[in-house]
């Protein structure tokens, strides 16, 4: 429960946590190519900046950016201003860059621990909401609410089920079109609305056949995400075929549809809360909404990973879901209490729960490894004196891959 005074990690799962052995395949396309940037502007990085510091400078570059475009958008069907999507395509390519070298980073000064990889997950778990809501509001999906509710909870789904296949199988997997690739797209899609508004053109509304453009493109992600899921050797293939524990479970040993019920409890009640008020709660406060439900996604998912890392159960219960609980329980009730309202009360709500988890994880297992989140031991000479890559992986095993790009566990 949120604000609870007991630790979150119980002894057992900071022991298992310490063990976590990284494992993940990737068959990306583009990451050959960007391997070779990525590695020439590590080596401008300082040894005394902390790999942790790195990814999360990115992500508040990439939040910072997706909020501006937000602020001009505010209901995702506005035309923003030209620099507003352009500056959101440069914060996303700084996010993909600072989050590729992370690993590197860590590689070079020896200070490589599994809490570098649980803090990248949860790094990019946030990236996912804050990217998927931007680049609706850049294609002005918002005068389509049902195409942008999909593409959302698509994005947040998607996420959640990559770490759900990771925690039946032990391994990370990246298909050949993955998230690199995807936020390339992104940045593209960004690119585009900037052209389109710095020549007041109406690229995005334009019909092609029965659809508008924006409409296509987000069938095009939907059906691609869809697609990886469901081919063969695919994410849902894995799930139930590739369980790591006994008897085909998971590598806690649990069954491998556990992490089935936070979905549900996300997925079903946001798009029954938004089509069955009384009010228009969705359709009246569009980004307010998914923003909410994506964050509630965000937090699930980052205790997915923990469970996975920990090889512990997956909770049924969560403080972020009263958000949608209460959503549904005024609406049983006639709406008594305006829905306005409560939706601003859930937003705090969650984002003080998340803060709060995340925060607590991260300082109790900072605590139990005997490392720090956002500095490194360095000595004048350039090499790192702190025992942390020792005490971990030690350079031995793969690191982790986030946006299909291999590098190893970070402090």
């Amino acid at each position: 429960m949120i604000l609870q005074e007991t630790n979150i990690l119980s002894e057992r799962e900071l022991k298992k946590l310490k063990e976590h052995q990284y494992s993940s395949t990737c068959s990306s396309l583009l990451d050959p190519l960007m391997q070779k940037f990525w590695n020439w502007f590590v080596t401008f990085v300082p040894l005394w900046v902390a790999p942790n510091l790195i990814t999360i400078v990115g992500l508040a570059i990439n939040i910072v950016t997706s909020l501006v475009l937000v602020w001009y958008c505010p209901t995702a069907t506005e035309v923003a201003p030209w620099w507003t999507t352009f500056s959101c395509a440069l914060g996303l390519f700084i996010y993909q860059t600072l989050d590729a070298i992370d690993g590197k980073q860590a590689r070079r000064t020896k200070t490589a621990s599994p809490l570098g990889e649980l803090f990248d997950h949860g790094c990019d778990s946030l990236s996912t909401v804050f990217v998927s809501v931007a680049s609706c509001c850049a294609v002005r999906l918002g005068m389509y609410p049902g195409w942008m509710l999909f593409q959302c909870l698509c994005a947040s789904t998607l996420f959640y089920c990559a770490h759900w296949q990771t925690y039946v199988s032990g391994t990370l997997t990246f298909g050949t079109i993955d998230v690199t690739e995807g936020q390339i797209v992104v940045m593209l899609v960004m690119l585009t609305s900037s052209f389109e508004s710095f020549f007041n053109l109406d690229i995005w509304s334009s019909s092609l056949y029965f659809f508008s453009l924006n409409q296509l493109s987000t069938m095009f992600g939907g059906l691609c995400g869809l697609y990886s899921m469901f081919k063969t050797d695919g994410t849902i293939d894995k799930i139930f075929t590739g369980g790591a524990g006994k008897n085909g479970a998971t590598v806690a040993g649990t069954s491998v549809l556990s992490p089935a019920s936070p979905l549900f409890l996300l997925v079903i009640p946001a798009w029954v809360i938004a089509y069955k008020s009384d009010q228009n709660i969705y359709h009246s406060h569009p980004i307010m909404y998914v923003l909410l439900f994506g964050l509630i996604a965000a937090k699930i998912t980052n205790r997915l990973v923990v469970a996975h890392m920990c090889k512990g159960e997956i909770s049924h219960r969560d403080a972020a879901m009263v958000a949608p609980l209460l959503l549904i329980i005024n609406q049983y009730f006639n709406t008594f209490i305006p829905e306005t309202f409560l939706l601003y009360v859930s937003m705090i709500w969650v984002v003080i729960d998340l803060v709060w988890y995340c925060s607590k994880v991260c300082l109790e297992i900072c605590n139990y490894l005997d490392v720090c989140l956002f500095t490194i031991p360095y000595s004048p000479t350039g090499q790192s004196t702190g025992n942390a890559g020792a005490n971990s992986q030690n350079g031995n095993s793969a690191g982790p891959v986030t946006r299909g790009r291999k590098k190893n566990s970070r402090n």
